[in-house]
């Protein structure tokens, strides 16, 4: 199979993106979450350092969440019924997401800590 030119390829992670913009809830959040951090940033007038660990845990959130949907849509289209074992799979690739939030509130933590008070 022959690779695609380098901005059809570009042009299909964009439209990855903006389907998982169009299409998830939670990554509508997360996005909603990485825009105030970004106001944050200005607001506060972080060091780039700080500011290079806020983008990093939201970045990670982010496609964490990505891969976290294309695992579902994976597992749905294997088996389009209940299966315990695509549900703990389901359940594991969750988990991921939910440690990468969890890591990410305690950076911001940290971060935004010394900035507020």
């Amino acid at each position: 199979m022959q690779k695609p030119p380098i901005h059809k390829s570009f042009l299909n992670a964009f439209r990855g993106i903006f389907l998982m913009i169009k299409t998830e809830r939670n990554f509508q959040i997360e996005l909603l979450v990485f825009f105030v951090n970004l106001f944050f940033i200005f607001y506060f007038r972080l060091s780039n350092t700080d500011a290079a660990l806020v983008f990093i845990a939201s970045f990670a959130v982010l496609s964490a969440e990505i891969f976290n949907t294309a695992i579902e849509k994976i597992c749905d289209i294997i088996q389009p019924n209940f299966d315990k074992r695509i549900g703990f799979i389901k359940d594991i690739s969750a988990g991921a997401v939910m440690l990468t939030a969890i890591a990410s509130v305690i950076v911001g933590i940290l971060v935004y800590w010394k900035y507020i008070f």
